[in-house]
């Protein structure tokens, strides 16, 4: 990543907290969008969301090139190369469908059936949609709006120009003290106890290891076995985790599908 772009992003959006209005200079501004940091607004439909990420799962986004980038930010704390796995695996078995094709039974994260389905929240039409924000939290925690339509597109448009990633040691030495620190967790223990337990093992802060507990939630590593329990962690937007406890482990079915090479 270009550091004097990195850098632009991250002023533009934020000075010891967000920014009251969002700035930066055109000069800037081409200079980030010139190294793939930021973009011009987005206006785009719900429908040709659906079908580039369907090309982009047939073309060019395998599971290998979503869990390489994961493993090699382990260590080299590059979190901006997480979320290509969830932004994967909510997308991957999404068909090609119209906005209006099927309405959901019970609408909890979209009017579109097909993608209510599939945990994602998505709009009907984007409108200058502005992906450096997206993008912005992307860099810095490892993606915050993780079940948007629109996220996931931009999220692995971006991976898919990438090239291989070096997966080392260090970084498997890493996923299988996360997998120890969710087996150790108590039955009632809930998402913020397991990031604690994470804090000695992941090199992170806090709100960098929520994000990756939502990550694995979304791709279906940390499943919640009763979505009726009371919610735990709501105050701090736990979504894929708000009703995980540790009594649920983690699902060795997904565990062994994602990583089961370095396992």
């Amino acid at each position: 990543m270009d550091s004097k772009a990195k850098k632009i992003l991250m002023n533009t959006h934020w000075s010891s907290g967000w920014r009251g209005e969002f700035s930066c200079s055109d000069e800037d501004f081409q200079y980030a969008k010139g190294k793939g940091l930021m973009f011009d607004p987005v206006t785009i439909s719900h429908d040709e969301c659906v079908r580039r990420l369907r090309e982009l799962h047939e073309m060019s986004i395998t599971k290998e090139k979503v869990t390489h980038p994961f493993l090699h930010s382990l260590s080299t704390r590059k979190v901006h190369w997480r979320s290509a796995l969830s932004s994967y695996a909510l997308t991957h078995d999404l068909s090609i469908h119209t906005y209006a094709y099927r309405q959901p039974a019970g609408p909890s994260y979209s009017a579109c059936g097909e993608c209510n389905e599939s945990r994602l929240m998505a709009d009907e039409q984007y409108t200058r949609e502005d992906w450096n924000v997206l993008n912005f939290e992307r860099v810095k925690w490892g993606g915050v709006r993780l079940n948007y339509l629109i996220y996931c597109l931009m999220d692995l448009q971006i991976l898919a120009r990438e090239v291989e990633f070096e997966v080392n040691q260090e970084d498997i030495a890493i996923l299988r003290r996360m997998l120890e620190a969710i087996e150790a967790c108590g039955n009632q223990e809930a998402a913020r106890q397991l990031e604690k337990r994470w804090k000695d093992i992941l090199p992170s802060n806090q709100y960098e290891r929520d994000t990756v507990m939502e990550i694995w939630g979304f791709a279906g590593l940390l499943q919640s076995k009763d979505d009726d329990r009371p919610e735990r962690g709501r105050g701090t937007d736990f979504v894929s985790m708000a009703t995980w406890r540790g009594e649920d482990g983690f699902s060795a079915e997904k565990v062994q599908f994602y990583f089961g090479e370095y396992l």
